[in-house]
């Protein structure tokens, strides 16, 4: 599994000229699902945004997370992550779950962080969305299951 997490003082995702989703002063977090993922990627993951620490504390040290500062998640489906241009310049997608799989993991997770309490937003799975945001810091930060130490 892989996440792109934006710490933004704004974000939304709008489908259709609707907004679907919207939050201030939290996490956006892209997140694709591969097609060898299995239970321990979603808990990693989850782990990871809820206690990334991203957010500034009275210092003005990275040290809060978002759960510390009462922040908001909004959560997209992006299978794109796991595009791979190593060969030509037309992403491939081979790596990426299929769709089922793929929803079923993206709900599992939203799930998980609404259960421990988060006010998650979301996209919509499979539409075309347009996501805008204000990237705060700007501090954005990739993590991927696979290359745990």
């Amino acid at each position: 599994m892989r996440a792109v997490i934006q710490k933004v003082s704004t974000a939304s995702v709008k489908v259709d000229d609707e907004i679907i989703g919207n939050i201030d002063n939290g996490l956006l977090v892209l997140v694709a699902v591969k097609e060898t993922d299995g239970p321990d990627d979603i808990a990693y993951i989850k782990k990871k945004i809820s206690n990334l620490r991203i957010f500034e504390d009275e210092e003005g040290k990275m040290n809060l997370s978002v759960r510390d500062v009462g922040g908001s998640i909004l959560l997209v489906s992006q299978f794109t992550l796991y595009g791979d241009v190593r060969k030509g310049n037309r992403p491939s997608f081979t790596e990426s779950a299929g769709p089922e799989m793929a929803n079923e993991y993206y709900e599992k997770l939203r799930d998980e962080l609404k259960s421990d309490g988060f006010n998650v937003e979301t996209g919509k799975f499979q539409a075309h969305m347009e996501v805008s945001l204000i990237n705060d810091g700007p501090v954005t930060i990739l993590i991927d299951s696979e290359r745990i130490v």
